[in-house]
Parts: structure tokens; C-alpha cells; sequence
């Protein structure tokens, strides 16, 4: 398929997420992502009171609830995530429990986005991380339907923090089957190169994280 550059930074949510994410380094992380054109920055939570120079110049400040291991009970998922709204973000990206999505419990999973959305109603983006690397295909098409049931707004691969690993066309193209373009898809994990973004996004993403955005965008054909 063929994207521009310009069209691609747009769909990319430039991701700077860990611990040791200090001022000095947040600063210099924006001062990048204004320069090469992203539509989104993913900051952590505690830290998205500090993007403002960010949001001046028109890139949406996404961060992240119950991450990176989807274990924290719904309701303080959305503390997290109505707290990060007060604080200036438009977009969460929230873990879901792994293990109920490995399960295939619809309901559970149900009861947990319905929770969420209602304590972040539209218009802020919400997408769920799935951790498609250790889920089988059939417990993604379960879990995508129970999204779209449930008002989120985008499905996402994974955290890039599981050690079992990130985005693949594989799981992208399940994804996107599931979806019938009735929700975004999110590739997240692992994506490094201009040529991976191109696949993933053949395959149906409809955004792409990374924290690799300049490599991406540098490795776009002349």
C-alpha cells in the first residue's frame, strides 16, 4: 500500500511510557513530537499535567490506565483514567485483565469496559490493550466484539511491555475481521521500523504506537 509520511505521523501515538521518564526528558520527548508531526503522544499518568505545550500545537495527549499488567481492580482503572481526563488527556489507553480476556468471559469483560467508558464518556478516546501475544484468536474476536458492545473506541495489540512480544500482522488482521470497521485498531509493540508501521497498517491498523516514531518516519521512501 502506499502512505505518505505526513499521513502516517498523523496515525502515530508517540509513546514515551517507564518508570525512570523524567521533566528534562518528557520535555525533550515533545520538542520531538511537534517536530515530526505526530497526531498523538502517550505520557505517563502522572505526567500528562506537564504536556500543555504539546496540546498548543494541536497533538493529543493520551496515557494509560491499569498499566502494563491489567491487574488493578475496573473501578480504580477508572479513577486513573477520569484523573488523567481532569488532567488534560483526551485519549486512555487501558489494560484489561489478560486473564479474563485469554478466557473468553464476555460478561466480565463487559462489566469492566462498561465501567470505564462511564467514568470517561465521549468524547475521550478509549482503547483497551488485549496483549495479543498471549491470547488466542478466538478470545481476540470475543474481546473486540465486547469493546464495540461496550462504546470503546479502539481495540490495541499490547503494551509493549510483555515479554511474549507485540504487534503482528497476524494479530492485526484477526483484529480487523472482528472489527468489520465498527472500532479502531491500534498495532502497539514492538513497531520500530517505516516498513513495519506500512504492514500493519495494510493489515488494518488504523493507529500505530510506538516509541520509535522518528526512525519510522525517517525510513519513509524518498
Amino acid at each position: 500500500m502506499t502512505i505518505s509520511p505526513s499521513d502516517m505521523a498523523r496515525i502515530l501515538d508517540y509513546t514515551i511510557l517507564g518508570p525512570e521518564v523524567s521533566q528534562s526528558d518528557l520535555s525533550a520527548f515533545i520538542d520531538s513530537a511537534i517536530e515530526l508531526g505526530v497526531g498523538t503522544i502517550c505520557v505517563p499518568n502522572s505526567m500528562v499535567g506537564l504536556t500543555l505545550k504539546a496540546q498548543d500545537a494541536g497533538i493529543r495527549v493520551a496515557t494509560v490506565a491499569g498499566f502494563p499488567h491489567g491487574k488493578t481492580p475496573a473501578l480504580v482503572k477508572a479513577a486513573e483514567a477520569r484523573l488523567a481526563v481532569q488532567s488534560g488527556a483526551s485519549e486512555v489507553d487501558v489494560v484489561l485483565d489478560i486473564a479474563v480476556v485469554k478466557e473468553g468471559d464476555s460478561n466480565r469483560l463487559l462489566q469492566e469496559i462498561v465501567a470505564i467508558r462511564e467514568a470517561v464518556p465521549h468524547p475521550v478516546v478509549l482503547k483497551f490493550i488485549l496483549e495479543t501475544a498471549v491470547v488466542s484468536d478466538e478470545a481476540i474476536g470475543i474481546a473486540v466484539n465486547a469493546l464495540i458492545a461496550a462504546g470503546a473506541d479502539y481495540a490495541k495489540t499490547s503494551t509493549g511491555f510483555h515479554p511474549a512480544g507485540g504487534a503482528t500482522v497476524e494479530a492485526i488482521e484477526v483484529m480487523a475481521a472482528a472489527a468489520k470497521g465498527r472500532i479502531g485498531i491500534k498495532a502497539s509493540g514492538g513497531v520500530k521500523t517505516w516498513e513495519d508501521a506500512v504492514a500493519l497498517v495494510a493489515a488494518g491498523a488504523t493507529r500505530i504506537g510506538t516509541s520509535n516514531a522518528q526512525a519510522i518516519l525517517e525510513g519513509a521512501p524518498a
